[in-house]
């Protein structure tokens, strides 16, 4: 079997693994490994795609921030089209939720961002709302929907123009340190690197641990979208995408229908996540609920993967354990509203270039992100009960 040697192996194509590769090969060879037939099959194509300044833990925010520019501005000839279009983002609470979306404005970073809506106002901006159910909302004018594609595409297609090999149906079989460096096979290749990204969503500590690597403490934890249609007359393109204060459901326009969530985190193995029946209904009930919306019929539905540590914020750097393997894992849901801002920072780091000044300037700490912070102290003390 022939080697393949590269400066670099990302293992994984989706969003992360393409922005971080085609930062990369500008200045080193780089293989990108994928394991299914095309990339994208994952938690990447399957996301709601939404940019917000405001949703996410902190370091995940600060990673939005610096995201933006790049969002709404790429470099000419990355794209042929707009990567975002303008929509609005509406928290809402009823009166038993009052007390936590007022925690949510009082947010330093937060608070600048939304303008405080009564029900009347809640209503006027989505007119479905049940005005005995929203009793006030916080709305984001500054959030937009993200094409994934588009994004995900115009990567893909950099690192091939730079001259990067994307190797598709390429699952790695083994991972182990050879010669300084790292040896990667695959059922038909092998390849030698001196730096192994583990890009691998919902499969990272999988990928860890054949390489001997101390996990992360991932979980994958699955979550549903359904799409219904709408009642004629209604014109939803204007409308913001609903968000209950604590996540309990959502919902935005999606085409000529409404594509709605039940907010679900149900723990996983790493799968091809499929959508569960129950998640499906308690979606329905849920919007329903907080609507005048009747759901008849379901147009399409799907589930994906948003794998977490136990912090919530995502893992970015070099294992302090395994010299050469670089973790950049743990994106949850944020994945696609943060990928130019890590795309970015883990290229800095993989050439030991420390934190780049315009992800300092937006609030983004290496430490915070890197793979030897406490992330096993807090798994400890904030792991949820049993379910």
């Amino acid at each position: 079997m022939s080697i393949t040697t590269a400066d670099v192996v990302v293992i994984g194509a989706g969003i992360a693994g393409a922005s971080a590769a085609a930062g990369l090969a500008e200045t080193l060879k780089v293989v990108v490994l994928e394991r299914e037939a095309h990339p994208a099959m994952h938690s990447t194509g399957r996301s709601a795609a939404l940019f917000s300044e405001i949703y996410g833990s902190a370091p995940v925010r600060a990673l939005s921030r610096a995201s933006r520019d790049f969002l709404y501005s790429p470099p000419g000839g990355f794209v042929e089209a707009p990567i975002v279009r303008p929509r609005g983002a509406l928290h809402i609470a009823s009166a038993a939720q009052i007390a936590q979306l007022d925690a949510f404005c009082a947010l330093p970073d937060i608070g600048p961002a939304v303008r405080r809506l009564d029900s009347g106002e809640t209503h006027a901006a989505c007119s479905i709302l049940r005005p005995e159910y929203v009793v006030a909302a916080a709305l984001e004018t500054a959030s937009a929907d993200v094409d994934v594609d588009l994004l995900h595409q115009g990567w893909l297609r950099q690192f091939r123009k730079l001259g990067g090999d994307l190797r598709l149906d390429a699952e790695v079989t083994e991972l182990s340190r050879s010669g300084g460096g790292w040896r990667i096979r695959t059922a038909s290749e092998t390849f030698h690197a001196s730096v192994v990204i583990n890009a691998a969503g919902a499969w990272a500590d999988v990928v860890a641990m054949m390489a001997g690597v101390r996990p992360i403490g991932l979980q994958p934890r699955r979550r549903t979208a359904v799409v219904v249609p709408l009642p004629e007359g209604q014109a939803p393109d204007a409308w913001p995408m609903v968000i209950d204060i604590d996540e309990q459901f959502y919902f935005r326009p999606e085409a000529a229908g409404l594509l709605i969530s039940p907010g679900d985190e149900t723990p996983s193995d790493p799968c091809d996540a499929q959508p569960d029946e129950w998640d499906i209904a308690v979606a329905i009930d849920r919007v329903e609920a907080a609507t005048t919306l009747q759901v008849r019929r379901v147009k399409r539905s799907w589930a994906g993967l948003r794998s977490f540590v136990a912090d919530r914020s995502p893992v970015v750097g070099f294992a302090p354990d395994a010299a050469g393997f670089f973790w950049l894992a743990g994106q949850g849901g944020y994945g696609i509203q943060t990928a130019p801002a890590m795309g970015v920072l883990a290229t800095a780091l993989v050439l030991g270039q420390g934190l780049p000044s315009e992800l300092a300037e937006a609030g983004v700490t290496a430490e915070t992100l890197s793979a030897g912070r406490d992330i096993f102290a807090a798994q400890s003390e904030k792991a949820p009960a049993a379910e």
